[in-house]
């Protein structure tokens, strides 16, 4: 990161340990990566803090970041972001909300991650908006084409086609064992939910960067939506995984 200049990441999402205070593997494979800190919550802190001031000079003014974590650090986290990228360029607290197997017997199960989107500077930062799902349309009049609609003292008001504006929590599926998504990493996000990201605060031809870019999904998901991807990761294994997925790719931009 140090060795990039500033203001040449356009987007920038990061995907690092959650703090477990384990090390993560993979049953099939055997690929891992360390998730213990000492000091616990304040050594990962401190290992975070100059890596979350990086990105912040890495992107231009109309840059995002997106920090993906789960309940054991994002309140942390935030609080840690708000410092560096000021509280006023806050833009989401995204809910990602899944369903997995398991439940949970002295409390609500956990099925969602939490993404933390600020800008480099609010009101400058790229942001395209998101439609997605169905409208509720019970009750609701229908005309001689059977599509929904108001009534309003203007008239009739009709839904939008592609669906309603997205909101801040996501319902987007995790990656069973058995998709066909699935390589042998065990942090590995689903593609759709890369995707979201990277089209809703990028544009073609932008450089998107992921500094923990495990198995290669959000560089994967950048190649398809015609982006630059640009990634690093500390593990052996996940570069190896990484590249071995780019190289299927048919390519439309270059690749760092």
């Amino acid at each position: 990161m140090q060795s990039l200049p500033a203001a040449s990441c356009d987007l920038i999402y990061l995907d690092p340990p959650f703090a477990t205070q384990k090390t993560r593997t993979h049953a099939a494979s055997g690929a891992q990566y360390n998730d213990r800190w000492a000091g616990g919550i304040d050594g990962f802190l401190d290992f975070l803090q100059p890596r979350l001031e990086e990105c912040r000079r890495l992107l231009p003014d109309t840059g995002t970041l997106y920090v993906h974590l789960d309940w054991r650090a994002s309140h942390h986290v935030r609080l840690l972001l708000d410092r560096i990228f000021g509280d006023a360029n806050f833009l989401n607290e995204i809910i990602w909300q899944y369903r997995t197997g398991g439940a949970a017997a002295r409390w609500f199960a956990r099925k969602h991650d939490t993404i933390l989107a600020y800008a480099k500077k609010l009101g400058r930062h790229t942001f395209n908006v998101q439609r997605g799902g169905r409208f509720r349309t019970d009750g609701l009049n229908r005309d001689e084409a059977g599509r929904p609609y108001k009534s309003t003292r203007k008239g009739r008001l009709y839904f939008h086609e592609d669906g309603p504006v997205l909101s801040d929590v996501w319902d987007i599926p995790f990656l069973s064992t058995v998709s066909l998504e699935r390589v042998d990493w065990p942090t590995q996000k689903p593609l759709a939910l890369l995707e979201r990201i990277i089209t809703a605060s990028s544009n073609p031809g932008d450089t998107v960067a992921d500094f923990f870019c495990g198995s290669g999904t959000t560089l994967i998901a950048a190649q398809r939506l015609n982006r630059r991807p640009l990634g690093c990761d500390a593990a052996l294994e996940a570069i190896s995984i990484t590249s071995a997925r780019l190289t299927h790719l048919t390519p439309t931009s270059d690749i760092d």
